[in-house]
């Protein structure tokens, strides 16, 4: 797998639920998937970010069998023409280990490889693996989020993942990690996430954020999920600028243009 953290990478979403926030339903076949993956890569993606079941709020859990079903077929048929990297987002030990034997690059999960199986099933399959802070789960998450230092309470998690994840065997190399916005937090706990994230870049480790199209940018536009590229775009280079690796992001053609400033301006910053 080809991935330079030393320019910040676009992660395009292809989620192939009929309950996504942003997009639900418009990819469960996959050949409409495919046709998106090409278009998500010519429009300069760095890196393609498959999910099977919908993390959004109040979402219900989906059979491993149906997210296998949901997201296999569509790695294999991307490796079929690119080398792209490919991430699969699941916190399922019976996903990583298929999804890795599809020619997967990259484990995504917003459980931080808390569920059963999964620390063993990351060790094995070799991959990257992206731990990200979520408070509750995803059925409750929002119900009343509480924190009293959020971005030293989120820091404090991911240390403890981290340990976890090297007292199995995966090696410090292979680690990403996501503050997980919307993930359990207010607006108020996200806007202290957004201005505290340099301090996420002390690991030493590549900084995965996920903002694009999210309902804290809702609370503050007031614009619903499908007018949120401004917001979108304007969160993106705040994350670059403070140190981020990985955007993930839905709008790929938009954030390419608006983190090559950042890119070009970090250039001149870092000669």
């Amino acid at each position: 797998m080809k991935l330079d953290l030393n320019k910040i990478n676009i992660m395009g979403v292809i989620n192939t639920t009929p309950d996504s926030f942003s997009d639900g339903g418009r990819f469960v076949q996959t050949d409409t998937a495919l046709e998106y993956a090409r278009k998500l890569i010519d429009e300069g993606a760095d890196i393609l970010d498959i999910g099977g079941e919908s993390t959004r709020p109040g979402a219900a859990e989906v059979p491993v069998d149906e997210e296998i079903r949901r997201t296999i077929p569509l790695i294999e048929a991307i490796r079929r023409f690119s080398s792209i990297p490919i991430s699969i987002d699941t916190s399922k030990p019976e996903v990583m280990r298929a999804a890795a034997d599809a020619g997967a690059d990259i484990i995504n999960d917003v459980w931080a490889l808390r569920r059963e199986g999964a620390l063993q099933a990351a060790a094995d399959c070799g991959l990257r693996v992206c731990l990200m802070h979520m408070q509750g789960s995803p059925d409750s998450m929002q119900d009343n989020p509480q924190y009293d230092h959020v971005v030293a309470e989120v820091s404090e998690f991911l240390q403890q993942r981290i340990d976890a994840a090297l007292a199995a065997g995966i090696e410090r190399s292979r680690l990403i990690i996501d503050p997980g916005f919307g993930f359990g937090k207010t607006l108020q706990q996200n806007l202290q996430l957004l201005d505290g994230l340099d301090e996420f870049t002390l690991y030493g480790l590549p900084v995965m954020v996920g903002i694009s199209r999210k309902s804290m940018l809702g609370l503050i536009t007031g614009k619903d999920v499908d007018q949120r590229l401004a917001a979108s775009l304007s969160a993106a280079v705040i994350a670059a600028m403070s140190g981020a690796n990985i955007i993930r992001v839905h709008d790929v053609t938009e954030t390419v243009d608006a983190l090559a400033i950042v890119q070009a301006l970090q250039t001149v910053q870092n000669p």
